[in-house]
């Protein structure tokens, strides 16, 4: 029926405003200057080496081509920097969220004293530059590595123990907005069914705070992954316990650079970023929703 609610609906749609046509347009172009960077290294890294250093550089490649990629593939150690960087992300990680998730119950759940002090200590961290802190950190863990084994200089746990550091203050204060919104009466429901303290912090809290900490394990493991910074200073001689930053250094020669090897390197550490996002990306997303309404 030409009366019918359909039509009616559409005829009150309407066209669509102006200001929501520039809105929509404006989003587009800064997706597209944000992953014009990401689609240039791509391509760099499957251009032939003519066209990578060519004068007159191209938005695209009529002769695809992966001597790129089988260079990288073919350095000593890559999949050994490889599996170190897999190794130093995923513990911070998982150590990040399981203190982070126990942290942030602590600060919501019980009263205590300096827990504001505490919690105004996590913003003033957070503010604190790296690049301020790495001297600092380099002559603590070369004391601290004389004391206990394995987290001194030159050993992964030199790069795992600071990004621990950094990343437990930004997890901790995003999480209290998702424990926070757990009510109270759920643990007292759980008590009154005979379930212990850590019975209703593993079985149901946990869960339910899965989505924050998906979001925090994000961001825990993209910085931890792309450090240069740390690796650079704390891994001095010991290159065997270099990961993939340090790797593309081997690309970077004093006659001319081997750019498309270092495009390829820098698409190849990528992929892990990508994969880690899309298993993750729901529950991410609800995750930052939560943070945003709390």
């Amino acid at each position: 029926m030409a009366g019918g609610p359909a039509a009616r609906a559409r005829k009150g749609r309407g066209p669509r405003r102006p200001w929501r046509l520039a809105a929509e347009a404006g989003t587009l172009l800064i997706a597209a200057v944000v992953a014009f960077p990401l689609y240039w290294m791509v391509l760099s890294a499957f251009k032939p080496d003519a066209e990578v250093q060519s004068d007159a550089p191209r938005p695209w490649t009529l002769a695809p081509s992966l001597d790129a990629f089988r260079r990288v593939f073919q350095q000593q150690d890559f999949g050994r920097y490889f599996l170190n960087s897999l190794l130093v992300a995923g513990t911070v990680v998982v150590a990040s969220a399981l203190i982070a998730f126990l942290a942030a119950t602590a600060v919501t759940r019980f009263r205590f004293r300096f827990r504001t002090t505490l919690l105004i200590m996590f913003l003033i961290a957070q503010t604190v530059p790296v690049e301020a802190l790495t001297i600092p950190l380099f002559f603590l863990l070369r004391d601290l590595g004389t004391a206990v084994p394995g987290i001194g200089l030159n050993t992964l746990g030199s790069l795992i123990l600071p990004h621990l550091a950094f990343s437990l203050p930004f997890a901790i204060w995003m999480l209290r907005g998702f424990v926070r919104a757990v009510p109270e009466s759920l643990e007292e429901a759980a008590s009154l069914d005979g379930a212990s303290r850590a019975r209703f912090l593993w079985r149901i809290l946990f869960p339910l705070v899965l989505p924050g900490l998906v979001a925090t394990s994000v961001f825990s493991f993209i910085s931890t992954w792309n450090d240069f910074l740390f690796a650079k200073s704390f891994l001095i001689s010991a290159t065997e316990n270099s990961t993939l930053p340090m790797a593309l250094l081997v690309f970077f020669k004093p006659d001319e650079n081997d750019w498309g090897g270092i495009m390829a390197a820098s698409t190849v550490m990528t992929l892990p970023v990508l994969v880690f996002f899309v298993l993750v990306q729901r529950r991410l997303v609800s995750g930052l929703g939560g943070a945003v309404k709390d």
